[in-house]
Parts: structure tokens; sequence; C-alpha cells
């Protein structure tokens, strides 16, 4: 290519060795030892892979991972540490003292010399509980026990342990005096502890500033006995409580499977009744239900207000249905609390405003009891807003009708008893407000 356009720029070529046979065997020989000691690569293998143990100058791959020819900067890391100029800071083997100890005991710990010689900074953590104390007087006037049989020096001597191991009942009871004071359990040196941190708190009048803890030993008891019957189950045990557990899931899955198909089933039949129903009855039939429900309609008087409000609370449309929950799974005691979806907003803002007009909480602790009570309370509240209402529009029902009289009737009117009356006023502030 070259020497054609050489020759058409008129040039002069290039002074190039003549191609002979022999210079041509020499050049393919080369080429052929150079593919000759070539690494093929292996079937099956990816050219990547290979690209990895192999390379152009047949260098043996690497034993460690190298970075040295990422960049300016030495790669990953610095090939060299950087140490600072500075002078090391010097340490001290120095004394201290612990606040939380009474014997004036000196430890030893290594610090900087540098730093502040102050107050042990773990004293902080040295926190002590408030153990109440007591005198004669009010032991023999609130603390003394016939019930119990807990003398002053066995109580005196339960004190003294708490103040000294921080109420750790466990270690009081072991360091409990067996010999002098008897024998106690972990249980009964909790009761009687704080049965009398209550009654000094009640005698000292401190029941509003501090929170008294109750403790009830039995269930304590209850509970220690189910742990260790739970912990002493034999593996067969174990194995007939699961195989229970599985067919009480399996019980519960076929009642479900019952219960839907009886649902379906019941749906099929309304809608089997309903096509007969509509199949039976002729054009005729119809004409003649249809004119008889017309005068049925037409005799009958208007309802009033009043009427419809006071059947709606006859019906059981007032108050509020709340959900039981029977589920088999898990769920919280204040889910029984929880409004239903079916309440609408304006029974649910009148039901706001009657919980703060009479001052109750709107979230109390959801106990068993409370929750009973605290719905029946919401329901009752809801079926007063809607007496509230029907005494209202029966009121104004009352004007209305007095009205109507004294226009038709010139120099007459209706007497509305006096008990009302203070109702009618209280209504009519309400509805111009």
């Amino acid at each position: 290519m070259s020497a054609d356009v050489r020759d058409i720029l008129d040039m002069e070529r290039a002074n190039t060795p003549e191609v002979t046979k022999d210079s041509f065997l020499a050049t393919k020989k080369r080429n052929f030892e150079r593919t000759k000691h070539a690494s093929r690569r292996p079937e099956g293998m990816n050219r990547e892979v290979f690209a990895l143990l192999y390379t152009d100058k047949k260098d043996a791959p690497p034993l460690l991972p190298t970075d040295t020819a990422l960049g300016i900067g030495g790669g990953y890391k610095q090939t060299k540490a950087r140490l600072g100029m500075k002078k090391v800071r010097k340490w001290e083997w120095a004394p201290f003292t612990n606040p939380a100890r009474t014997d004036s005991a000196a430890f030893h710990h290594w610090k900087r010399v540098s730093d502040d010689s102050g107050e042990y900074p773990f004293a902080n953590f040295n926190v002590q509980l408030e153990i109440p104390t007591y005198t004669m007087t009010e032991y023999n006037a609130h603390l003394r026990n016939n019930i119990t049989n807990w003398s002053k020096v066995q109580t005196d001597h339960l004190f003294d342990l708490a103040r000294r191991f921080d109420l750790r009942f466990i270690v009081m009871k072991d360091r409990w005096n067996h010999h002098q004071h008897g024998a106690k359990t972990v249980e009964e040196l909790k009761e009687r502890y704080y049965e009398v941190v209550a009654l000094l708190a009640k005698a000292k009048n401190q029941t509003i500033e501090k929170k008294v803890y109750s403790y009830d030993p039995e269930h304590e008891r209850r509970r220690k006995e189910q742990l260790e019957k739970l912990f002493k189950r034999t593996p067969t045990e174990v194995e007939e409580e699961q195989i229970l557990i599985n067919e009480m899931k399996k019980i519960e899955a076929r009642k479900k499977e019952r219960e839907r198909k009886t649902q379906d089933l019941q749906k099929l039949i309304s809608q089997a009744d309903q096509q007969n129903e509509h199949a039976s009855s002729t054009p005729s039939t119809r004409k003649y239900e249809k004119k008889l429900h017309k005068k049925k309609v037409h005799h009958q008087p208007r309802p009033s207000k009043v009427d419809s409000v006071v059947n709606a609370i006859e019906i059981g449309s007032s108050g509020i249905k709340f959900a039981d929950l029977r589920g088999s799974g898990v769920s919280l005691r204040s889910q029984k609390m929880k409004l239903p979806a079916n309440i609408g907003q304006r029974k649910v803002k009148a039901l706001e405003q009657a919980i703060q007009e009479f001052k109750v909480d709107p979230a109390p602790p959801p106990t068993e009891d409370i929750c009973t009570a605290f719905n029946e309370l919401r329901s009752d509240m809801v079926l007063l807003c809607e007496l509230r209402t029907a005494l209202s529009t029966c009121i104004y029902e009352m004007e209305s009708l007095k009205h109507q009289y004294e226009a038709a009737c010139p120099g007459k009117t209706l007497n509305i008893p006096p008990s009302m009356a203070p109702l009618k006023t209280e209504t009519l502030d309400n509805s111009t407000n």
C-alpha cells in the first residue's frame, strides 16, 4: 500500500530488504516458536480466570496480593508508618481511693502524668440505695406485726443486711443468721421488707411523693414452682406437649374450614331462595303487592323526629359494641378498649367531649376490670349524648306545636311543664353555640 502511494507521488522508495525464500522461512519459524511456547487456556476455564493466572510475560502468579500498581500514594495503605515527632506521654503507677469505701483503702492504677489527679472517675457509679430507718416509737406504733411473727431484732437484722448488700435478697438470704433469727426464705425477706417500707411511707405521708411497691409472695412462690416444673420436664413430656400443640392447631384449622364451608353454603341457599321467589312472582302479583304497599304508606302517619330518635335508641343503635377478642393468637388487652371502626365521626367527637367534660382519663391502665368498666362507661356516654339529642328535638317539637296552636287559636296558649324549662334554656343555649 505504501509503495503504491510513493509511486503516485513520484517519491523514492525506501531501501527494503528483498524477500527471499530463506527470510520467509525464518519468519515462519520464529512465529511457530512463539506460539509453541505460549500457554493455552484449558477447556472449560473462563478467559478472565486464565488471564489472572498467566500474563504475556509468563510471570508466575504472585503468592501474596500486591497493591503497588494502584496509583500514587502506595495503593490501599502507606508503605511507611507516619509516626509523629512528639514526645511520648509519661505514665505512672499512681495511688487512688474510692469514695464508696469507708475504710480508706488505697489502690493503685496506671495514669498519665499530665492527667488531673482529682476524684476517681468511676466514683460517679457509686449509687447507694436509700434504705428507710425507723425509731422504737415508730416500730411499736406501726411496724409491730403479730401475724408473720417478725420481732424487732429480726427486722433490724433484715434492714442491716439491706444496707450492706443494696437489697440483693439472694445475698441477704445467704448471710442471714439462721442460728439467732431462724430460717427465712427469700420470699419472706422480701415480704417483710416491702411491708415495713409501705407502712413507714403511709405513717410519714410519703405515699404521694414515693411510689410504694406491692409485693405478692404467693404469686412469687407459684411462679418459681411452675418454672421448676417446666425445667424438670422429661424429653417424653416435652414431645407429648408438642404433639398436643400440633393437634390443637389441626383442630383449629379444621374448625375454620368448616365455618368457611358453612358460610358458603348459607350464601348459596339464600341466593337460591331469592331466585325462586323472583321466578314464582308473576307480573300481576307484583303489581298487586306494589299497590298494597302504596296504600299502607299513604295511610301510615309520618313519624316525627322524636319518634325516629327514640326508635333508633330502642332498636339498639345507641351505645358501642366493642369487639370480643377470642382469637387463638396472642393479643394485647388494650385492644379491647379500641373503638370499633363502624362508629361515625360525630359519635367519636361527642365521646371525646364527654370524656373531657367528666374529666375521665382517656387512656387508663388496661387491666381486666378497668377495660370492662371503661368500655361500659363510654357506651353509656354515647347513649347519654343520643338522649340529649332526643330531648332537645322533643323540646323543639313542643315549641313549634305551641306556636302553631297560638296562631290557630288566638288568645290561647299551651303550658310547657316547669320541669322542662331549665332543659329548654340549656338546649337553646347549646343550639346557639
